[in-house]
């Protein structure tokens, strides 16, 4: 997930495709981009391999924050401000989350939060300064950005919270806390199956460079059973390599780790790989344990460029080349640089990822000749790669973003686009794609995405800001930024659900 701050501080979508689109047609020739649009309006029109589903019907109001298919229903289970049982505030940027059984039968949501506070802001005013801006936040770290003694790094403001949900009626809250404290840009990350969350950093800032305490870049582990005031253990996880990272998916067969790089035009699909064949059993193992870092490579086509010119259904043969040095500096291509020396693939702008039936799904939002997506599978027993889906323009995907399977084996897309923000509906095949959401309450994008373990509620949240707090601190030395209909652009968790048995959701 890129940089957001209501809706500044990225580039469009529309900015990007024209500097693509120019790229792509010295590539393959102005009749490759030609080709592509007529492909775009054969898929408008319904024909060809990928086509628009029916879905679960046309989508219509279903309160003052969505849009849904009829018959479905939604509540707002938390909302960024709110007092939470540890005594802080529900932090801000609501991204990746995933969903656990608790053995009470209650639903247990872990929620990565892509806090990027400015670090002048947090830390102290050196002696003398006369900023009016430096440590304006300082006094407020003891009580807003999660107990400060876990911290991983005192000045790092990100990290994630769990959630306890009660699953029967309207989804109630049962209670928040804070889960992993001290961390930055907490992206988006994956379910383990041995009962924990893993959570990604996407940077790779650098103490030296920041003003921060610690060097950023790390995936970090979170167990589902951590309690009000009692967050886990924050302990990087360094063999998975320090990179920008989004996305983690586990082959529980093998305790292998699949994980996904933002950086935007250029990005790596790598996977860790356990020393022994030693598979972890219960949270914190991870941290104790060694392996081996790769890097996809298309077989026989070294630094295969997978964003443009790919066909749909070929399976390509694929290998992995070893990264020497995971965690290998802050350049924020440091690993990828090792991995392409070696001839690994190269993908546009990867994102969420996610492990079934011997597959892991993924996407990159900005792949394709019209980019606005990609999703590839990587076929673990085979070892190859195939283009499940491209998006053929902005009106059927626009850049997808967090994503996840449903129990019955659809695939369900966060959007992070520039035309409305929905979620989407793919089939597990890529042949039929639909609308099944849209936000009506603010212009942010939906961001993690889940299922409770029954099959019965979606999850989802809609991010709000990064860089700024829509709800400050309530003291006179702080800013508020002023906001228009200001509770609406609040982040906040959702719960959805309906007949989904009637669809391919």
């Amino acid at each position: 997930m890129a940089i957001k701050n209501g809706g500044t501080g990225r580039v469009s979508r529309r900015g990007f495709f024209g500097a693509s689109a120019a790229a792509y047609g010295s590539m393959v020739g102005g009749a490759g981009l030609f080709q592509a649009l007529v492909a775009h309006d054969a898929f408008a029109q319904g024909s060809g391999h990928r086509q628009r589903g029916p879905g679960y019907g046309s989508l219509e109001p279903a309160g003052l924050d969505l849009l849904l298919p009829p018959g479905f229903r939604y509540a707002v289970v938390s909302e960024e401000g709110q007092s939470m049982n540890d005594g802080f505030p529900v932090p801000k940027a609501m991204d990746g989350m995933s969903a656990f059984s608790l053995p009470n039968g209650n639903i247990r949501l872990i929620r990565n939060h892509e806090d990027r506070e400015d670090v002048s802001r947090v830390r102290p005013r050196p002696a003398g300064s006369t900023s009016t801006n430096a440590g304006i936040l300082s006094q407020m770290l003891a009580t807003h950005f999660g107990p400060r003694a876990a911290a991983y790094d005192p000045w790092a403001t990100g990290g994630c919270t769990s959630l306890e949900v009660d699953p029967r009626g309207q989804r109630r809250l049962v209670g928040q806390h804070w889960s992993l404290v001290g961390t930055t840009a907490n992206c988006a990350g994956g379910p383990t199956p041995w009962g924990s969350w893993l959570s990604c950093e996407e940077t790779t800032a650098a103490a030296s460079s920041t003003g921060l305490a610690m060097d950023h870049g790390y995936v970090f582990e979170v167990p589902v059973g951590t309690s009000p005031g009692n967050p886990a253990v924050a302990t990087p996880l360094k063999g998975l390599g320090r990179f920008n990272h989004e996305a983690t998916a586990v082959d529980p067969a093998t305790g292998t780790i699949y994980e996904t790089e933002d950086n935007g035009e250029i990005g790596g699909f790598y996977r860790w790989v356990p020393d022994g064949g030693v598979i972890p059993t219960a949270p914190g193992q991870l941290a104790a344990m060694t392996g081996r870092l790769y890097m996809l490579k298309v077989g026989g086509t070294p630094g295969y460029n997978t964003a443009v010119g790919q066909t749909l259904g070929v399976a390509l043969p694929c290998e992995w080349v070893p990264i020497a040095t995971p965690d290998a500096g802050s350049g924020a291509s440091a690993v990828y640089d090792q991995g392409v020396l070696l001839g690994g693939a190269r993908f546009r702008k990867l994102e969420g990822c996610w492990y079934a039936n011997g597959k892991v799904y993924f996407q990159c939002s900005t792949g394709g000749a019209m980019a606005s997506g990609q999703y590839w599978v990587y076929d673990i027993p085979a070892g190859t790669l195939t283009l499940l889906f491209e998006s053929p323009g902005v009106d059927v995907l626009d850049q997808p973003d967090n994503m996840c399977m449903s129990p019955r084996g659809g695939i369900v897309i966060a959007e992070d686009g520039d035309t409305g923000q929905f979620l989407r509906g793919l089939s597990a095949d890529g042949t039929q794609i639909f609308d099944f959401a849209k936000n009506i309450r603010n212009a942010f994008e939906f961001a993690g995405v889940c299922f409770s373990p029954d099959g019965n509620t979606m999850f989802a949240n809609i991010y709000g800001r990064s860089s700024c707090r829509t709800v400050q601190p309530n003291d006179v030395n702080t800013l508020r930024i002023p906001v228009e209909a200001e509770q609406y652009q609040r982040a906040c968790t959702l719960a959805i659900w309906g007949h989904w048995r009637s669809g391919l959701l």
